[in-house]
């Protein structure tokens, strides 16, 4: 079968199955299979492909950042961060609003997954949002953006699957996705104070007394160094990203059972399923999305599409647009992790070409695939704001309009201002 006739068929039973309703994983893994029976290869490659991409030493960040999360949600972080932030800038001018995107960005330090800031964080801010006075749908709308910063804000899981894959350094992604992840966080506070122009409902809490603020400080205290032993330690050369993983486990069991004294021992059984099941989930990805690359790149599918685009004659700003509208729609689709498998063999050779560099191109399509968390119709982030907030994803979709227009926006200043992402990486060097 000819190369253009295997693309047609890998592709086309991928999206049949992803229009069916199949999870992802399993559309990846049964076109993958079909794929390989097309091109002639043996299927006894299928696991020996998926072993050997789920089996990189870097790859083994992802279910330890993932066990943090959860052990930092169920040692009621979230609440104490929600409080200091409260304090702090609650009485303010859109104070609330402020609160959900600075906590979402602390939790998202720790988290590292956007559908997990959105659950560990919703139950708690979208409540306090409406007793303010803010409309629900606004407050889940800015709730489910907000939550989409945990894969650009370091420590990233999306970061860690591309540097895997296109052989980049986790660090330097890191702290490149710092600026950009703020960036995109001022960006949703202007989309939610403008979406809730006009609304005379809304109360601003009295300011909080110098004690309060101290207090609080303190009690959020040792959820707020979180971030800062898991970056500060990779920067300082003290440990690995990997390593940096396994650090912030043992420190969040440290914090939760000995300080805050919110995790028991009979709740560690069910965090540690919580955290396996969201492993699981992701794994399966990687694994099913590596076939599906190996194929990509072995049948000369993604050098053929490389070559076709290459020989177009663009220019580098007509390239750039070309690669965010590509991943833009990719994410209406797909997660991080898939389309990272699929479109990173086809993009790379194109990267190269124009000179761009591998970290700028990671995070900006790292935040390509942040809209994407909220974008129909596989929006995860939408999915879990509206069965936290108790709304249709209908009325959600109306109300995320102006958040994916500046998160657009956001895009579009961090693809063509590269300097905003390679500032902290060529300083830290």
């Amino acid at each position: 079968m000819s190369v253009e006739l295997l693309a047609v068929a890998l592709f086309g039973i991928f999206f049949l199955l992803i229009f069916a309703n199949v999870p992802i994983a399993v559309s990846l893994g049964l076109s993958a299979l079909v794929g390989l029976h097309i091109a002639g290869f043996d299927f006894s490659m299928f696991p020996s492909i998926m072993y050997t991409a789920i089996g990189k030493f870097a790859l083994l960040a992802i279910p330890f950042f993932i066990l943090a999360g959860v052990i930092m949600e169920y040692a009621g972080i979230s609440q104490r961060l929600v409080n200091f932030a409260q304090v702090c800038v609650g009485h303010l001018q859109g104070g609330m609003i402020t609160v959900v995107v600075v906590v979402s960005c602390f939790f998202a330090a720790i988290s590292g997954s956007g559908p997990a800031t959105v659950a560990a964080l919703g139950s708690i801010l979208i409540p306090a949002m409406v007793s303010a006075g803010y409309d629900k749908g606004v407050s889940t709308a800015l709730m489910s953006s907000s939550g989409a910063i945990g894969i650009i804000i370091p420590p990233s899981i999306a970061f860690v699957v591309y540097a895997s894959i296109s052989d980049t350094s986790v660090a330097d992604l890191f702290s490149g996705g710092i600026i950009p992840g703020i960036i995109v966080g001022i960006a949703y506070i202007l989309a939610a104070m403008w979406a809730s122009r006009g609304n005379k409902n809304i109360v601003r809490q009295a300011p909080s007394s110098y004690k309060e603020r101290l207090a609080a400080m303190k009690e959020a205290f040792w959820g707020l160094m979180t971030p800062v032993i898991i970056l500060g330690g990779i920067y300082g050369g003290v440990f690995t990203p990997t390593e940096a993983a396994g650090v912030a486990v043992v420190y969040g069991l440290f914090v939760g059972i000995f300080i805050y004294k919110e995790i028991k021992i009979h709740n560690l059984w069910k965090l540690f399923v919580d955290a396996a099941i969201s492993s699981g989930v992701v794994m399966f990805i990687i694994a099913g999305a590596s076939v599906f690359a190996w194929l990509l790149t072995t049948s000369h599918i993604a050098s053929n599409i490389s070559e076709t685009v290459l020989s177009a004659g663009l220019n580098k700003l007509t390239v750039l647009i070309l690669i965010n509208v590509v991943f833009l729609i990719a994410g209406c689709f797909l997660d991080a992790n898939s389309a990272f498998y699929i479109l990173i063999p086809i993009m790379m050779p194109i990267v190269h070409a124009f000179n761009i560099d591998p970290v700028h191109f990671g995070v900006f399509i790292t935040v390509n695939m942040a809209i994407g968390l909220i974008t129909p119709p596989v929006g995860i982030n939408l999915y879990v704001g509206c069965n936290i907030a108790g709304i249709s994803v209908v009325d959600l979709c109306k109300r995320i309009i102006p958040f994916v227009v500046a998160g657009i926006i956001a895009l579009m200043i961090i693809t063509y201002i590269p300097i905003l992402t390679m500032f902290l990486p060529q300083y830290l060097h």
